[in-house]
Parts: C-alpha cells; structure tokens; sequence
C-alpha cells in the first residue's frame, strides 16, 4: 500500500473527501516552493501534487505555463526538484506528494535511475501527461513494479471505447479533466461532470479527482461531492505569481480545502 492508497483508506473511514494542491516546483524559488509545501498539510491538504517544469508543456494554461517558465528561468532542475521532495520529507512521512509533468525530463533522466531517485526522494506517484497507455512499457509498468502508483487522465473525451485502455495500468487514483482544453481556462459545472464520474466509477473502484478550472471553495465543494474530492492548482500557482506572502497562499488553500472537505 502507497501513500496515497493509505491516504484514501484514512479519507474514506472519516467520511471526507480528498483536497489535492497543485504547486510548481521552484516557482518563483525552491525556497518558496518548500514552504508552502510544507504548510499545506496544516491547511487541509491531502495529497500534494508537484509540477516539473518543462519547456514545452502541452496540457497546462497560461498561469501554469508562466510559472513553469519562472522556475526554469531561476535555474530549476530535475534534481532540485527531487530535492524539494526530499527536504519536505524530513518533517512529513505522511503527505503523499504526486510528480506531475511531462516525459521529456524523466526519459533524459534514464527511467532506472529516475525512479530509484524519485522513490530516495519520498515520491509516491507519477502523472505524466504526454504517455498514453499504449506506451506503459516506457515508465508506468517499471513505476508501478518500483512501489510507485501512475495515475492517468480521463477527459471529457475519453469515450466507452478508449476507457478500458486509460484505466488499465492505472493506480492511485483516476485523475477526471473537468473540460476540454487547458488548466484554468474554465470552470467546471458539477451538473456536467456528474455522469462523466459515474461512467468512470462503473468502470474501476480506484477514487476518481476531479481537476482544471477550480478556483474557489463553492467550486470545490460542489465538485468533491459529485467525485471522490478535487485538485485545485491554478488559483494557488496564482498567487504564488503574484508574490503573496506564504502564509496567505495557505489561508488561501485552507479556504479551498475546507470546501472539499465540506462536500
């Protein structure tokens, strides 16, 4: 079992859904990054999802975009990303913390040794955005055979014929992109996303998230109680863009998180 499977097993005896944070890593520092890190547990998170920046992402909006060129630009690496992690581990050993990114860096990396690093660091799930299930052989089956979950999107395209697919090989939980198109670019209605996550749960008992587009705690509840919980990033990277001091990025998240948690 995972962290991230304990963390669901704990969710579900208390009756609560699950508040995943989304955060770039080494935006517009590592310094940063790490502190906000290090309070969301505190401010209701559950799972910590950590972006790797990368030059050319493909799924992500202008405010995860822009951040992802800050980190880059401050000189932010693979390795320092892994660091981050693995510093954050020093005072949690219960957070489950998500890389999601993309494959270029991981395949430069060399998968072995990539995962070897990953799991020394503290990391307990990989979303990698641009490998579809018919590439599993490139890093979700040697993941998943290292202790790591590979947590997949489903969209609003992903039709009864490709689910099968998207759902094999995966662990964690299924990530559900609430709209079609990139994240922030819109909100989420829970009238809409409602039969997209119980033709999904018909499908697998692992928790379904719901993500893109979520950026307040009404949203959030409403989603959470539609899902198995939400994962917010845009509206927290936001912030964090703008410079706001730490300890209102997590009044912020606190206020996000109490919406899940309600639902």
């Amino acid at each position: 079992m995972t962290r991230i499977d304990a963390k669901f097993a704990a969710l579900k005896s208390e009756g609560k859904k699950a508040f995943v944070a989304y955060l770039m890593a080494g935006d517009p520092d590592a310094d940063t990054t790490l502190a906000v890190m290090r309070g969301m547990p505190g401010a209701g998170v559950d799972i910590i999802e950590l972006g790797m920046p990368f030059t050319d992402p493909m799924a992500d909006g202008s405010t995860i975009q822009t951040a992802g060129q800050r980190a880059l630009e401050g000189g932010q690496t693979l390795d320092r990303t892994l660091d981050i992690a693995r510093r954050f581990r020093e005072g949690d050993d219960s957070t489950p913390i998500v890389l999601m990114g993309y494959y270029n860096p991981i395949y430069s990396r060399g998968v072995d040794r990539f995962l070897q690093q990953a799991i020394e660091a503290g990391i307990d799930g990989l979303i990698v955005v641009d490998l579809p299930p018919e590439e599993d052989d490139e890093l979700c089956l040697p993941a998943q055979a290292a202790g790591l979950n590979f947590i997949r999107l489903a969209t609003p395209t992903t039709d009864a014929a490709r689910l099968p697919r998207v759902l094999q090989n995966t662990s964690g939980f299924v990530y559900y992109v609430s709209i079609t198109g990139i994240t922030g670019a819109a909100a989420p209605q829970a009238v809409d996303v409602a039969p997209e996550v119980e033709r999904i749960k018909a499908s697998t008992d692992l928790p379904v998230i719901v993500g893109f587009g979520i950026t307040t705690a009404e949203a959030a509840e409403d989603i959470a109680a539609i899902a198995d919980g939400c994962v917010v990033g845009s509206a927290i990277v936001k912030l964090v863009g703008e410079g706001r001091p730490v300890d209102e990025i997590l009044a912020r998240v606190a206020d996000l998180a109490g919406g899940a948690h309600r639902a």
